[in-house]
């Protein structure tokens, strides 16, 4: 029984009834005395908690990594994206998104407790994972080899996160944090937002207002006014964004956390519940190129920001429910519920030049804007795990799970100016003979909404049979996934060529354009220019209906040979509409209409190896075929703001599935120490990968679209370890090292003719043979652990980073941009002055890195990110 246990994967209840069997007999087997000794032998805090989620992962019939509670605390990481990039082969972009194995982010797939969960970004698939903060997380699963039992839209892998349950005792902790960043010593930027930005929500300061609204809803475009109708519209328009300098207040963050668990004869029941509030601000310098005039050896810029300020203030609050009840150790339901929400407010002070405006003509452009935008995530769930004693321990299980998301971005707004006015220093100076641009657009508005939601529901049944020397689990379910989208846009423009005999000197556009200005001013055209089009508003549907089997065969505690089948229906349509009448884009031809929908089904199977060669070692090998399927904003021809490269990005109707064959092999090692060591290689063969192509632009920056390459792989090899020194007897014996490096390559095949064809645009790629977009050549994580043998200090330095990656393909011979590599060493201690509390203070990005982009040696992009310092401190009652 204990070797079936050991190394055989029943559900998570047979598994847990068939240890507390095990435990009991040997619990009758000794005294008081050696139980005490058990546990004053445990090693550090890492390998002791760590323990658990490595039997875990050692269980797994797949290739898998997990990583728990205790070491997302000791690496200090305030949330779930920061915690996965420690995982071995993932980075991080964007500070959202998880890479996994080099695949962007549309090749993975992220769960909440084993349920699909809509994503509140219109820019990415899935989950931005910053969302989630790291005290309600129990553990992160990153499952690398596809089984049957799993979405088929599966690439480099699948995060699933799965959130902290009913405690065995009451719990009640507080915790609260104070921290600053170095570069928020310098003033910041702050602009009249709202009465309520302290909480992270408008108060309706940034809301288009209600007489705009009102043209919208009666069918109409804003264009369609007379010049006096748009006058009272602009006066309705909030143009009080001025930036003003302003100091920062430091970074705050609050949690509070509240559980218990009751036991009533065969019946078991709890909560758990928590709260968080975090409160944080930024600023620093940036620099955006766009375009180059290219030499032999040089670059000189000719389009962008060589000088800007920035300022940002996030607010996040989470708030989270679970209720549990048990019955008879066999029959368990929870429930529980889930509210995330995280507002960005920037604003950016620009200094730059184009082809017009530079300073061979003694000239510069002035911009700033503001980018506030509001996302939310609410989830409920229920699932049932039910294990019947009676039936060998079969078991059934099921979920139901809705989640809702949402992406509100009201009042956007980004100004022009011209400056003419330089110092003697050779700078600009921007108090001084500032005027609004002679360009038609002075400033735009831009107001956002979407709206998903997800249902997911499945069930599977489990069925084990112990033979002579064979061990048997069969497992058969189904799964069904539906999504909705709903997205709307609205952009206008202030148009100054609308006024006559108008002072447009300045550099405030709320005092060049005052009320009194506007309501005086003698008018040629309307005021606001809408600049809304068609498909900015759609309407997206997907719906996933799946079956699937496996089968799991353990021979003589040696050979385990798992696999299966899983068939998918899969159907997709996106709808783009008429911003102004609501109904289908007129522009769309009839046979077009084809392009909008997508279905296929198919069989995708899986087949895994495992040789156990003793209680410390162990092979496995796998196989698995999956797709990955375009996203509902990849097939739509609307297009949206990339946050990373502020792209323009556009879909594309008529989009392939890629088809991808998956191969791993990994060589593990578990010692009884904690101590563990594994290799692991890995293969992906595909088939119309999805990736980004540039179009050649005119004015602005060029136009990014989603398009199939012909093929493509990516191969590597990763190493993760843990290891403690206390062989070098005194402190080493307090002292551990744990880490993961990877290494890896991948390549894609473009058509220059066939892009063009499937994307109806110019696309004169540099490179048709070039690396996935985000793929790093390697990936280095390292973690060094003091664990004091009084048990009152531990310290860990954290390193972590990933090879250079493309970020914006290259075109018209110039090279592909590449974000380069990021050295983040991070510092984390804490201090235990008695059982109920602690004290930790944490340091990031000790080296002071900044993030950067480069093409072919030339600085394109560039972002500080500062020093972090904080100081938490937290008490158990």
């Amino acid at each position: 029984m204990k070797q079936f246990s050991k190394h055989f994967s029943l559900s998570a209840l047979s598994t847990a009834i068939l240890c507390s069997l095990s435990m009991s007999v040997n619990a009758a087997e000794v005294d008081d005395e050696a139980v005490l000794e058990e546990v004053v032998v445990s090693a550090s805090r890492l390998k002791g908690t760590a323990t658990a989620v490595l039997e875990e992962r050692k269980q797994q019939a797949f290739v898998a990594d997990i990583m728990g509670a205790e070491q997302i605390s000791r690496s200090g990481d305030s949330d779930a994206a920061g915690a996965l990039r420690r995982v071995t082969g993932l980075t991080l972009v964007d500070g959202k998104f998880i890479y996994v194995r080099g695949l962007g982010e549309r090749y993975s797939s992220t769960q909440l407790n084993s349920a699909a969960v809509p994503s509140p970004d219109p820019t990415r698939s899935v989950i931005p994972l910053d969302l989630f903060p790291a005290g309600i997380i129990e553990s992160l699963s990153v499952q690398k080899s596809y089984s049957p039992s799993m979405p088929a839209s599966f690439g480099g892998g699948n995060v699933d996160i799965r959130l902290k349950s009913i405690p065995n005792q009451f719990v009640f902790d507080v915790t609260g944090q104070l921290g600053y960043n170095s570069n928020n010593f310098d003033d910041g930027l702050e602009y009249n937002g709202g009465s309520n930005d302290w909480y992270g929500f408008d108060d309706g300061t940034r809301e288009m207002p209600d007489s705009i609204k009102a043209i919208y809803k009666s069918g109409q475009s804003i264009d369609d006014v007379t010049p006096e109708q748009s006058r009272a519209l602009a006066l309705d328009l909030n143009r009080d964004y001025d930036p003003t300098e302003t100091s920062l207040d430091p970074n705050t963050k609050f949690t509070v956390t509240l559980g218990n668990s009751f036991e009533s004869g065969d019946w078991r029941y709890g909560f758990l519940s928590a709260v968080s509030y975090d409160n944080k601000y930024f600023v620093g310098e940036e620099y955006q190129g766009q375009d180059f005039r290219l030499g032999e050896s040089t670059a000189a810029l000719t389009r962008g920001y060589d000088n800007v300020t920035s300022s940002e203030h996030n607010v996040k609050l989470s708030g989270m429910f679970n209720f549990g009840i048990e019955y008879d150790k066999s029959h368990r339901i929870d429930i529980s519920s889930l509210i995330l929400r995280d507002t960005e407010d920037k604003v950016r002070d620009r200094l730059g030049i184009d082809e017009n405006n530079n300073q061979s003509d003694n000239k510069r452009i002035r911009s700033y804007d503001i980018s506030y935008e509001e996302r939310e995530l609410i989830v409920n769930q229920i699932k049932g795990t039910h294990t019947f004693d009676w039936l060998n321990f079969a078991g059934f299980d099921w979920k139901y799970s809705n989640g809702r998301s949402n992406r509100y971005a009201p009042g956007n707004l980004t100004t022009r100016f011209i400056v003419t006015d330089e110092n003697e220093d050779g700078n600009y100076d921007v108090q001084n003979e500032i005027a609004l641009t002679n360009a038609t657009t002075a400033a735009r508005y831009t107001y956002q909404d979407l709206n998903d939601e997800v249902e997911n529901y499945g069930f599977n049944f489990t069925f084990p049979i112990m033979l002579d020397g064979i061990d048997i689990e069969l497992k058969s379910g189904a799964d069904f996934i539906s999504k909705e989208r709903s997205a709307s846009n609205r952009r206008f423009d202030i148009n100054t060529r609308a006024f006559s005999g108008v002072d447009l000197n300045g550099n405030k556009l709320n005092s060049i354009l005052s009320d009194d200005v506007i309501a005086n001013a003698q008018l040629n055209l309307p005021i606001l220019n809408d600049t809304t089009v068609s498909g900015d508003d759609y309407r997206s549907a997907q719906k996933t209906d799946a079956y699937y089997f496996e089968a799991d065969f353990f021979f003589n505690n040696k050979w385990r040979i798992s696999g299966g089948v899983r068939w998918e229906d899969f159907r997709q349509v996106s709808v783009p509409l008429d911003p102004f009448t609501g109904g289908l884009d007129s522009s769309i031809e009839y046979d077009e209409l084809a392009d909008l929908a997508f279905q296929e089904d198919d069989v995708y199977g899986a087949l895994a190896f495992t040789y156990v060669y003793d209680d410390e070692t162990q092979y496995r090998l796998s196989y698995g075929e999956t797709v990955v399927r375009p996203d509902l904003r990849e097939i739509s021809e609307s297009t949206y703001i990339d946050p990373l490269t502020e792209y323009p990005v556009g879909g594309t109707p008529g989009l392939r599935t890629t088809q991808i064959k998956n191969y791993d092999f990994r060589w593990e090692n578990y010692y009884d120490t904690g101590e563990n060591f594994s290799v692991g290689l890995f293969y992906k063969d595909m088939t119309d990968p999805i990736e980004s192509v540039q179009s050649p632009s005119q004015d602005g920056p060029p136009l990014v679209r989603i398009a199939n390459a012909e093929e493509g792989y990516v191969a590597g090899v990763e190493f993760d370890y843990l290891k403690d020194f206390t062989f070098l007897g005194g402190i080493g014996q307090h002292i551990f090292l744990s880490g993961n490096v990877t290494l890896s390559d991948s390549e894609i095949k473009l058509d220059r003719q066939a892009i063009v064809d499937q994307t109806g645009v110019s696309a004169a790629v540099t490179n048709t043979k070039r690396r996935l977009t985000g793929h790093s050549k390697y990936v280095i994580n390292m973690q060094l652990g003091y664990d004091a043998p009084s048990g009152e200090h531990a310290a860990t330095i954290i390193y972590n980073v990933f090879g250079e990656r493309i970020i914006i393909p290259g075109i018209e011979g110039q090279e592909d941009w590449m974000e380069q590599p990021f050295h983040s060493v991070d510092l984390n201690y804490t201090y235990f002055p008695d059982f109920n509390s602690s004290i930790k203070f944490k340091v990031l990005n000790i080296l002071g890195q900044d993030q950067k982009i480069e093409a072919d040696g030339v600085l394109t992009r560039s972002k500080e990110k500062g020093t972090e310092f904080s100081v938490e401190y937290k008490y158990q009652f």
